[in-house]
């Protein structure tokens, strides 16, 4: 959801000189009806529209990847400090008769290349959606899929990679069958097929969201009929909960070439999965008028989307970044004439912004953050969250929260006992601590807030 409340926990003990206790709470805590009225007017406390690379979102860049016998090929120039998110087409033709390779197992080599590239991704903070498929070259071919027992075995031997690395995979789409792994054209791009493909795939990925080519996938695998998708009702502890769908026609037609069968009914469906798993795909055709910057955004912000194909289709690419964001198109007057290349891509996924700040600066020290989320999408993954008290470019103590599911409101309550004088204080959102530093952490879209050594971000200052 993109504004969620969340429940804190007790602070750690940070060393002998910062010893201190606090309590972090969701906005209906007592303790949080306590604080002083929020600090809303400060200018720091508005959007930039600056671009910003987060973690799992935003467009993305294809790398076609070369699993063989002997390992994995790639270009490792390609992966570069300016983008963040990585669409990996892995072509696994070597292991494939149909495809010119041998129907067997994938290799000890073509494994181990696959964990390389992934952790080399993961060594940088990059995020990276998956794909795996038959097409030799990703040219366009079909029936290239081995038997389908050796399929559902190579399912679960790179699976296993996969799962090394969550902070890295952003989503696995389904892929495997037809050209380009689109799950089409192919003999096998079938329910018969991509069902229990599907129950392979969420049965052995556990890291990462599966993705779908289209929503009636969904229902296959549900076991429902078109007529039914609306009463549809998927809890957290269905395999399903993890299952939504990649659309590589997107706004190409009224149907998105044959993704939708019912627009209105499958996106409606959709929601309750977008709410809480990545969405996107490639935009197409650059004669339709559906990815007109005035008539796209609404959907966009409804179907929650993530990421898109900055290289296809560059002619959309192209119109979007020769319009302009109007008055017409919503009621983000910063990006007034700015183009609509730089809204969408500033939406694309979460956006947070802190939108302001209270203290309480009593027997104890209280501190709350209000949270926004201005992007298209949701925080599929939830993270870390500390509040650190930062003095003359030291940090003083820090405050460790419990997990950060995007948005809502942060309180924190801690003893004065680190120090007098005047403290920055810093949010930090991130995925892991990494030789004793925040990895994968997130930038919020302020002005001027982001600390890039303490991965953090400054949301006010106090004086103790």
């Amino acid at each position: 959801m993109k504004n969620k409340f969340f429940k804190v926990a007790l602070a750690m003990l940070l060393g002998l000189a910062m010893v201190f206790s606090a309590t972090l709470c969701a906005a209906s805590c007592k303790k949080e009806e306590t604080l002083p009225p929020f600090d809303e007017n400060n200018e720091s406390y508005t959007e930039s529209t600056e671009r910003i690379n987060n973690p799992d979102q935003g467009f993305y860049r294809p790398l076609y990847v070369r699993l063989t016998e002997n390992g994995a090929s790639f270009n490792q120039s390609f992966i570069s400090d300016f983008t963040q998110l990585y669409h990996l087409r892995i072509d696994i033709s070597a292991f494939s008769a149909n495809a010119g390779g041998a129907d067997k197992p994938i290799t000890d080599a073509a494994l181990d290349g696959l964990g390389n590239l992934l952790n080399t991704l993961y060594a940088r903070e990059k995020s990276a959606i998956v794909r795996f498929a038959y097409d030799k070259g990703y040219e366009g071919h079909k029936d290239y899929e081995p038997p389908f027992d050796v399929l559902l075995n190579h399912i679960a031997q790179f699976a296993a990679v996969v799962n090394k690395f969550p902070l890295t995979v952003t989503a696995v789409e389904a892929g495997l069958i037809g050209p380009w792994g689109e799950m089409h054209s192919s003999k096998i791009a079938n329910k018969n097929y991509i069902t229990p493909m599907t129950e392979k795939l969420l049965t052995e990925i556990n890291a990462a969201p599966v993705l779908v080519r289209t929503p009636q996938m969904i229902y296959d695998y549900l076991g429902i009929s078109v007529k039914d998708a609306p009463e549809a009702k998927i809890s957290e502890e269905d395999k399903a909960y993890r299952l939504g769908i990649f659309n590589d026609g997107y706004l190409g037609s009224e149907t998105d070439l044959g993704t939708y069968s019912d627009r209105p009914r499958d996106i409606e469906f959709l929601c309750g999965q977008t709410d809480h798993l990545p969405f996107g795909g490639e935009v197409v055709i650059p004669n339709s008028s559906l990815h007109d910057i005035d008539k796209c955004t609404a959907e966009m912000f409804k179907l929650n989307l993530s990421y898109l194909n900055i290289e296809w289709n560059n002619l959309v690419i192209e119109k979007w970044k020769n319009s302009a964001y109007t008055e017409a198109c919503g009621d983000d007057a910063a990006y007034y004439g700015k183009t609509a290349f730089t809204y969408i891509e500033n939406r694309l996924g979460y956006r947070f912004v802190a939108t302001g700040c209270s203290v309480e600066n009593s027997d104890t020290l209280k501190v709350g953050v209000k949270v926004k989320n201005l992007g298209f999408g949701n925080f599929n993954k939830i993270k870390k969250c500390k509040l650190l008290f930062v003095k003359d470019g030291a940090v003083a103590a820090q405050v460790q929260a419990q997990d950060f599911n995007g948005g809502g409101q942060i309180s924190a309550e801690t003893q004065k006992n680190f120090g007098s004088g005047e403290f920055e204080v810093y949010l930090c959102v991130y995925g892991e601590e990494r030789g004793g530093k925040p990895a994968y952490a997130i930038q919020f879209a302020n002005e001027n807030v982001w600390d890039g050594d303490l991965k953090a971000n400054k949301v006010c200052t106090v004086v103790i």
